[in-house]
């Protein structure tokens, strides 16, 4: 007990803390993405995306923003061209792995450049990490309830990290976690629509068994209300497409396969829904297509599983069920939602200018951490003060 007083303590001093260079203004912040997607992605590509978001935003809070990312990525940020394309859509790459290791290498060859390096990889870089005689973070995108990762992060034990939603971090209690930051989009990325002229539902992201189309389907059958889907299918899905989800869109004449659709159709096709089903079966870390959607004013009917009831106001911006006779029950009350309050909840809550806040708060307390290494000797104790940190994007607030 008395060391957990010391350790909140701790964080509480560097809280008040000034005159460090993270105080004094801009920081040098390097931003490493993965490159399996440009940034932002030209299709499918959640995490290309928030790095994106968070890299252009930073910069135009006055930050000093490097990029590493793949070639044909376009920021705002200082771009270090990692590989010639997105390696998910470069037909002769056979193996992403040496890609993502010459990116490592020239971060850290590049490292002394930087107040902060901040990772977006999940795994691969952790070894590196010691190496780097710079403080650094890792935001996690992944899913964290499988039993491998448990001693993984038990090895890496003292590696910052960040969550993208309580439910994720809830499955990885002993990770080093300095907080949770929900994601956030620009306010002018996808247009506000305040009629819903399509008169269809929407399913948005990947055909897959725990992305559970086939419930959205049943949906839409049961209310009679069409149904779109715009999806990518990846091989690894292949079978579950032809299997399982092409007869069923086959044997119901309201039900629309339209495939993966780009950046630039989101807008239309979101904002001409009459609500977005996302009627997943799967711990999701966040769900990015719940906020795009709630941008263009498109309420949410979601099923109760991981981030989902972090991000969805019940009653305000969509609905939560549990099963497909729940998720019809509540159909009439979806549609009656006021879809500019459902737009006035996203600039509340999900704004790539308040993610960015979030992070800059993260970096200055990381790097005061590494400015003063003799304010607490154990750092066994800064580490659980850090781990037990609240979200830094509470509900309600922007």
């Amino acid at each position: 007990m008395q060391q957990r007083k010391i350790a909140h303590q701790a964080w509480r001093a560097l809280e008040g803390r000034t005159a460090t260079r993270a105080d004094r203004g801009g920081m040098k912040i390097a931003l490493v993405s993965p490159l399996i997607e440009s940034v932002p992605p030209v299709l499918y590509g959640g995490t290309e995306r928030m790095v994106s978001n968070l890299a252009d935003e930073l910069v135009r809070q006055g930050h000093d923003v490097t990029l590493f990312a793949s070639g044909d990525s376009v920021s705002a940020a200082r771009l270090v061209p990692c590989c010639e394309r997105a390696l998910r859509l470069n037909p002769n790459v056979r193996d992403i792995l040496p890609h993502h290791l010459m990116m490592l290498d020239e971060v850290r060859r590049q490292a002394d450049d930087f107040d902060i390096i901040h990772f977006h990889n999940d795994l691969i870089h952790f070894p590196l990490l010691p190496t780097l005689n710079r403080p650094s973070v890792t935001t996690l995108h992944g899913r964290l309830d499988i039993p491998d990762l448990k001693p993984f992060y038990a090895r890496f034990c003292e590696a910052p990290l960040v969550a993208i939603s309580n439910s994720q971090r809830s499955f990885l209690p002993q990770g080093n976690f300095v907080a949770t930051i929900h994601h956030g989009l620009r306010k002018d990325s996808l247009s506000f629509n305040p009629v819903a002229k399509g008169g269809y539902f929407a399913f948005l992201g990947r055909i897959s068994p725990e992305k559970r189309p086939d419930r959205a389907i049943e949906i839409a059958a049961r209310t009679g209300v069409p149904l779109k889907i715009a999806a990518k299918i990846d091989r690894a899905d292949r079978e579950y497409w032809e299997e399982v989800i092409r007869p069923m869109v086959a044997n119901n004449p309201n039900v629309e396969y339209i495939g993966e659709i780009n950046e630039r159709q989101k807008s239309e096709f979101l904002g001409n829904a009459l609500a977005l089903l996302f009627p997943i079966d799967w711990p999701e870390p966040f769900g990015i297509v719940m906020i795009e959607a709630m941008a263009c004013g498109t309420p949410v009917l979601a099923f109760r599983c991981g981030s989902v009831p972090e991000v969805i106001d019940e009653g305000v911006t969509g609905y939560i069920v549990d099963s497909v006779d729940d998720a019809v029950a509540v159909v009439g009350d979806l549609l009656r939602l006021d879809r500019m309050v459902v737009r006035r909840r996203f600039e509340e809550r999900f704004t790539a200018e308040r993610m960015t806040r979030a992070y800059v708060e993260t970096y200055r307390r990381l790097i005061s951490l590494s400015d003063e290494p003799m304010l607490i000797q154990d750092t066994t104790l800064i580490r659980r003060a850090s781990r037990e940190q609240i979200s830094l994007t509470p509900r309600g607030t922007s």
